[in-house]
Parts: C-alpha cells; structure tokens; sequence
C-alpha cells in the first residue's frame, strides 16, 4: 500500500477511528493525509479512502476489545503519534486507546460522560448548565411515560452524541413511529445498547459553537447557525462571524461552561445550544469534529482549519487558529419531498460557474426508492455549499443553488409497497 502522495515524507502516524460517509468526510481525510501518515480502523474495508492511507486494518469498532487489538496490532508496525476520531460513537474507545499508546487525548472518563447524552446531561444538571428536562427511554412504554412527564413537543434521540435519527415528536400519535424510526437508525449505527433519550423541545434559533480546546483554555472558533425543517432534520446551515452578537456571546459562555462541566479539556467539540426567551440552553455536547462539512464551512468563512487542530491536538502539538478572513459560508440539504422511486436527479450546469458555489452534490442515484422526513427517513437528495461576503447574501445564493437542483419522484402505489414488504419479509 502507497501513502498519499501529499503526505510530506517521515511524516508522523496518525491513527484514525472510522470515516464516515464519503460526500462528507473526504476533504477532511484528505486534510489529515496531507499532514500526517494516516492509519485507518474501520469497519468495512477502505474503498474511497484507499488513496489517502498509509495502512488499515478492518476491526468492529462497537467492540472496545476489537478495537484495542486492531490499535495495538498497527502500532507494532508504525511509531502512532496521536489517534483521532470525528465519529461521536467512538470517542469514548478512541481516549482509551489514545492513553493506551501514550499520545495525547480526551480524558478517558470525560469522554464516557460526553459520549452518551443521558450520562452528559446528568453532569450538566448536577453543575447547573442550563439544559432542557430529559428522561431516559428504554422502550416504547418508558417513551409514553415520558411523553406525559415533558410534555409535548420532544426531541427523541439516540443517547450516543450525534444528531443521527433525533426526531420531533408533536403528539401522542407520533410516538410509536418515533420509537421506531430513532430505535432503528441507533440499530444502525450499532448504538442501541445506549438507549435513546427524550428531552423537552426548547423553542428558539438553534446555533453550534465550535470549540478549540487547548491546555488551560477554551477557543471559540466558530459558531454555526442550524435551520430545521418540520420533522426536525436539518435544512441548511450557516458559519458568519458577522452575526455575533451578546446573545451568541452567551451561547458561547454555556457551551465553554457544559466542557468544564463534563472535563472536555483537548480536542475539538461541537456543542449544540438553543437560544431560548429565557437563555441559552445546552441540548448536546458532540466531543468531536461536527458532521455535515461544518468544518469546512469554517475554513471557508474564517480560514480556521479545525481537521488541521483536531490533528494537531491528537498529536500532541498546538494548533494554528488565527482567522484569515472573515466572511460566509453555508451548506443546505435537499430531502425527498415524497415517497416513490427516484427517476431522475439533475443540477442545472450552470451553478458550476457561480464563483460563489462550492459545491453541488448529488447523493443519490436513479431508481433509488426513497421517502420524505416526515416519514422517519433520513436520505438526502444533494447538499450544496456557498459563499458570500455577507450573511443575507450568502442565504440568497443557497437559494439560487437549491433551486437549481431538479428531482423526479414517481410516487409508489401504498398497496404495491405493502406487497413488497410483504414479499421481502
């Protein structure tokens, strides 16, 4: 196997712990081979990631004691400066290995706490951070009792950190359907013996504050602001330091509070806060890189490489976090807005001449059966990023990009499908 061809030469390894979806992880794969020798644990064999790896090893990464051997068998071959991982899943396995090897990294305990939300919000009620009311669920009875302890809305959601398969429930009639959809999508993720975790809907602008932290200090870096649609997935998201302001200084001040709280003293977090009438609140700590090009849309409106300082912290070095510019960067997905088969999937040409898209990718192929949020599914069509000078001008152009995306979904018949799932069980 050939190193990535950037990576200088003698360059540290660095061991990574998983990579997520393509369309969203490969930049930043790409950044840590520029930088570093990359070593790969993962649970299926590197396909796209091929390029950029140094060596791998295939292991099951739910499995602490696979992970472990898989860690120790790479560092018999290579000299591991430091491990990493964006995947909230495995943090927790990650600071273990990283203090297995003796290379910088999460406190072990801090980040069991930060990596289950039922374990995080614990501690931050036990300091008083303010937090939305939450109870554990175990099953679809616990998810009744809880509805009627929190009251309506509620945000269900796996109690491993990450946003995958949370879910608004508005109704009674929604909780079955609920349970399911966030059950299943934990399944799939190999998270279910964490449990999910209901949590009272606080109203208000949803922001991520993505923190640096360095030895003795905290470092703002960025704060993204997330819009949601009606089954609670996100419709786009926004980094614009132009919209700071005393309410996003306090938001920033209750993240920085929840990190002290749970002892998330290293690495690069991502702390998810609502702005309520009565003040900011924590609704999760994600002790990792953030998912959805978040990262890159902080280079691109601050020229702040957060790949670039979780790598560096992973290897036990002080990352660079000056901004070079100050500008507007956004990302906004597109969701089926129907169930059928997907027949067709387009982006008019000419957004690839638009100095200000960055990008247009369409994730889906043709004939690809797919269903709207509203109905538990968590597909996206495409995702486009933009920039601009500006905020109000940076949304204007998402739109123009959004638009020029074109999908045809030809609606399937309800008895047809009904058959086909009869058939396939």
């Amino acid at each position: 196997m050939t190193a990535h061809e950037a990576t200088p030469e003698g360059a540290p390894a660095l061991l990574l712990i998983g990579t997520g979806e393509r369309h969203y992880r490969q930049d930043a794969l790409k950044s840590l081979a520029d930088r570093y020798r990359v070593l790969l644990l993962d649970d299926t064999a590197p396909t796209w990631q091929q390029s950029f790896l140094a060596d791998h090893q295939v292991t099951d990464l739910s499995d602490a004691a696979a992970l472990r051997a898989a860690a120790t068998s790479l560092a018999s071959a290579h000299d591991i400066g430091g491990v990493l991982t964006w995947n909230p899943a495995a943090t927790a396995p990650a600071a273990a290995i990283a203090q297995l090897l003796d290379t910088a990294g999460l406190d072990p305990a801090a980040a069991r706490a930060s990596g289950n939300q039922a374990a995080a919000h614990a501690v931050l009620d036990a300091h008083g951070v303010a937090a939305p009311r939450w109870v554990p669920v175990g099953n679809a009875g616990q998810l009744r009792i809880a509805a009627e302890h929190l009251g309506y809305p509620l945000v269900l959601k796996p109690a491993i950190a990450g946003s995958a398969g949370a879910v608004r429930v508005d109704g009674s009639e929604q909780l079955d359907a609920a349970y399911a959809f966030t059950a299943q999508t934990a399944a799939r993720h190999g998270n279910e013996n964490a449990g999910l975790l209901a949590e009272k809907y606080e109203y208000g602008p949803e922001v991520g504050v993505e923190v640096v932290s360095v030895p003795g200090r905290h470092v703002v870096a960025a704060i993204t602001h997330t819009q949601r649609g009606e089954a609670f997935e996100a419709t786009d998201r926004l980094v614009a330091p132009a919209l700071r302001s005393p309410v996003t200084d306090e938001a920033e001040q209750t993240a920085i509070e929840a990190l002290e709280a749970l002892g998330i003293t290293h690495g690069v977090s991502h702390v998810t806060v609502r702005l309520t009438a009565s003040g900011p609140r924590v609704t999760a700590v994600t002790p990792c890189l953030a998912d959805d090009l978040i990262p890159h849309l902080v280079r691109l409106a601050t020229g702040i490489d957060l790949v670039a300082a979780a790598a560096d912290l992973a290897m036990g070095l002080l990352p660079d976090l000056r901004p070079r510019h100050l500008r507007a960067a956004a990302i906004g997905f597109i969701h089926p807005n129907t169930a059928g088969e997907l027949r067709s999937l387009t982006v008019e040409p000419a957004l690839a001449a638009r100095t200000w898209c960055d990008r247009a990718v369409l994730e889906q192929q043709p004939d690809t059966h797919l269903a709207p949020p509203a109905e538990g599914h968590t597909a996206r069509l495409a995702h486009l990023v933009v920039t601009a000078d500006t905020p109000a001008l940076c949304r204007r152009y998402l739109d123009r990009a959004l638009d020029a995306v074109h999908a045809t979904i030809e609606p399937v018949d309800p008895d047809d499908q009904a058959d086909e799932q009869a058939a396939a069980a």
